[in-house]
């Protein structure tokens, strides 16, 4: 059993597709979203804690694989968001509307209301980003991954960055719409 907490043969490894981490056998080339059979869960647990969130260099930093054996420091952090676009967007569509018509101003009331329905706790950002948000991220709840620095619009990494890990953003304006932001990790 290696420090990960996985069967020895096994790692974690980064899916650049999908933005999240998978295991790995390279003796057997297979792969699996899931642990393996066998796993120290509390290794396994600590080691994603370590590797997989922000400060680290693990697998959610970027890394394509890792095994648990030393990393540097990172800054990347992983957030999820809810997108409203609007007319004045810079691709005013979406998997939801081939085109996007409402203003600004709509758009912005629109995620208000989602805000406030947040902070009631009648639903969390990701239940309403899986139908509500306008970006290809609602299929994994407005997941967006670990990301550093000069991956995202200015605004929004301003934003992201400045949040403390389970809080959410106001409201955000970006070239794409409007957005809250979660920072998960």
């Amino acid at each position: 059993m290696s420090a990960t907490g996985l069967p020895d043969g096994w790692e974690v490894k980064h899916s650049k597709s999908r933005n999240l981490p998978y295991y790995f056998n390279a003796s057997t080339s297979e792969s699996r979203w899931e642990p393996p059979a066998g796993s120290d869960s509390d290794k396994l647990a600590a080691f994603m804690a370590e590797y997989h969130s922000s400060g680290s260099a693990g697998v959610g930093a970027g890394n394509s694989s890792t095994s648990g054996s030393g990393g540097s420091t990172s800054s990347k952090i992983r957030a999820s968001h809810l997108l409203v676009k609007h007319a004045g967007s810079r691709r005013p569509s979406s998997w939801r509307e081939a085109q996007i018509t409402r203003s600004k101003e709509d758009a912005t009331s629109v995620l208000l209301g989602h805000e406030a329905r947040i902070r009631a706790g009648g639903a969390t950002l990701g239940e309403i980003a899986t139908t509500e948000s306008d970006c290809s991220s609602a299929r994994k709840a407005g997941d967006l991954g670990f990301f550093g620095r000069g991956e995202m619009q200015r605004a929004f990494e301003d934003a992201a960055f400045g949040l403390k890990v389970g809080e959410l953003s106001g409201v955000i304006e970006t070239d794409s719409g409007v957005h809250l932001i979660e920072r998960t990790a």
